[in-house]
């Protein structure tokens, strides 16, 4: 650990929260259906938009209907990219004639992509096509991106508003979320990333002849459009099987940095878009600040870890940290950076291999995703999962100190809890049931590359990428096998859609409640003390879900390399 690397850090830190107000601001205008710059450019083409979609702008959607919409035009979206990756081989933009994806693979992957989940058990450049790749994945990117965020303000409605039956219109939501904030960025985001040295290109994979006088194909393609959404988009999928350390993927440490802060950018700013939305710009700091508390308690952890490195590098007298499975270009502290931005971020993108880490180094990427990754979180998905969290430790409260349950003048009452447990059960289900599975079913044990309790963290940290839909993956698991391509394919589709269904059933709830003015007692909730409430309901809540799993898997890792044992 030294100074520089610290200093990367609150550097980082500082950026983000400088970006929190004007992106904050300029996403509520958006959403509100406010001018904006761009719209001289972009409202002509938002109304032709609706025009061919049918959609009446004035009419707003009851919660039921705005969570029917969403689910249908994601069937939509699976359809889509099975299809391409099945027909492939007889579709243009093909120069590497990629055959026919199988139908396993193909089923998770269309699951996965449509989940934001972007897990995937293929490497990109040996597998997928350039019309796969854009009109399949990168076209899907910013469309489970924009679902996430309508789906963020949706919920954030239910607070703002009062004795109403609406809840927003979904298509008008995701529309304007893709034409007014993920497009105009994304363009100006891939412009830079082709001037750092990312190809952008329809032609054919490139052959070089070596110094030894060998061929080498290398593989480019219309890397930077996908990359600049699957960052900002907290989506991660990867046109390159070796995703963000793959030199074309990720050229500079200027890159890195730059993809760091579009992976929590929108995220960070949704809570700035709460407060405002409420009308009160302080109750979003404090969600912010529930954020940053775990987000720097796991960074401290991983770099504090994988800067001492293990005892058996110790003993070699190799002291200058763990680098297996880092690129030198990044080194110990962006790598470590990197990997919790990410997995607090349910983005899924990695520069480092995770399963290179230390014990406890990897064991706090796999934490982030358990606790809800709502660590700032996927975009959008963190502020709804977070806002669950939020009614939980309101209602704790009130049990505790007799505190009345009100949270932003609404009262949390039987329906709101009932609806937050609902959906915060869905993690360790999926998590702790297909885990417990797979490390007993003999095809499923098959698949791990190591034994003992490295292998037990491979198999759980697999199902909880996908559960949390992060799809980073550990490492040293050979994923692309029927039992789990469709396992993890339901784990994705049931841990991104039945949490949003309770949670879109909240907005509802609390839209219809009267908003009521704080008495006296009312719990403040833009202080310290309600800060570390919900830091420690999120805490309790994940430790007593998946300490025994952690136990199992890193921590006892972790006391055997110690004990001078590795696995």
């Amino acid at each position: 650990m030294t100074p520089i690397g610290w200093f990367q850090i609150v550097l980082y830190c500082a950026i983000i929260v400088a970006l929190v107000k004007p992106l904050g601001w300029y996403m509520t205008k958006v959403f509100n259906g406010e001018r904006t710059f761009l719209s001289p450019v972009l409202r002509p083409v938002e109304s032709a938009l609706y025009w061919i979609g049918g959609v009446d702008e004035k009419r707003e959607q009851h919660w039921l209907t705005y969570t029917v919409a969403m689910l249908l035009f994601h069937v939509g979206g699976f359809l889509i990219i099975y299809g391409l990756m099945r027909l492939q081989a007889l579709l243009p933009f093909n120069p590497a004639g990629q055959s026919a994806v199988a139908q396993d693979l193909s089923f998770n992957t269309a699951i996965s992509f449509i989940t934001n989940t972007n897990w995937q058990n293929y490497g990109g450049e040996s597998t997928l096509s350039y019309l796969t790749q854009m009109v399949g994945l990168t076209h899907q990117n910013f469309l489970s991106a924009a679902t996430g965020i309508a789906l963020a303000v949706a919920l954030i409605r239910g607070f703002s508003r009062s004795s109403m039956r609406t809840i927003g219109n979904f298509w008008i939501d995701v529309t304007r979320c893709t034409l007014y904030v993920l497009l105009p960025i994304c363009i100006v985001y891939a412009l830079f990333l082709v001037w750092q040295g990312m190809p952008q290109t329809l032609g054919a994979y490139v052959e070089a002849t070596t110094l030894e006088g060998g061929k080498q194909t290398i593989a480019v393609g219309p890397v930077a459009s996908q990359v600049a959404i699957k960052m900002l988009g907290t989506n991660g999928g990867g046109f390159f099987n070796a995703n963000a350390s793959h030199p074309f993927e990720n050229p500079t440490a200027l890159s890195n940095f730059v993809q760091m802060i579009s992976i929590f950018a929108l995220g960070a700013a949704l809570t700035n878009v709460f407060g405002r939305m409420v009308g009160n710009q302080r109750q979003g700091w404090a969600i912010l600040g529930v954020m940053g508390v775990l987000f720097l308690a796991g960074v401290a952890v991983t770099y504090w870890a994988e800067a001492n490195g293990t005892s058996t590098l110790n003993a070699l007298q190799l002291t200058g940290g763990n680098m297996e499975g880092k690129e030198v270009r990044f080194g110990i502290v962006a790598s470590s950076l990197f990997a919790v931005i990410t997995t607090a971020a349910s983005c899924g993108a990695v520069n480092a291999m995770h399963d290179s880490f230390t014990a406890l180094g990897g064991m706090i990427p796999l934490l982030n995703i358990q606790l809800g990754e709502i660590i700032v979180g996927g975009v959008g998905a963190g502020m709804y999962g977070m806002l669950l969290f939020v009614v939980l430790a309101i209602f704790v409260a009130g049990l505790m100190v007799g505190r009345t349950p009100e949270f932003v003048g609404k009262k949390i009452e039987a329906r709101e809890v009932k609806m937050a447990m609902l959906a915060i059960l869905i993690l360790p289900l999926m998590i702790l049931g297909w885990t417990a599975v797979a490390v007993v079913f003999p095809p499923a044990v098959a698949s791990m590359a190591n034994a003992g309790p490295h292998g037990f963290t491979e198999v759980l940290y697999a199902f909880t990428s996908a559960t949390g839909n992060n799809g980073s993956a550990f490492g040293g698991l050979t994923g692309n096998t029927f039992f789990y391509n469709l396992t993890l394919a339901s784990s994705m589709f049931v841990g991104r859609f039945f949490m949003i269904v309770p949670a879109m059933a909240m907005a509802g709830s609390l839209a219809a409640k009267k908003s009521i003015p704080p008495s006296a007692g009312t719990l403040p909730t833009t202080g310290g003390l309600f800060v570390g409430l919900v830091v420690g309901v999120i805490l309790i809540i994940g430790g007593l879900t998946f300490f025994p799993a952690l136990a199992l898997g890193p921590i006892v890792e972790h006391l055997a390399m110690n004990a001078n044992t590795l696995f």
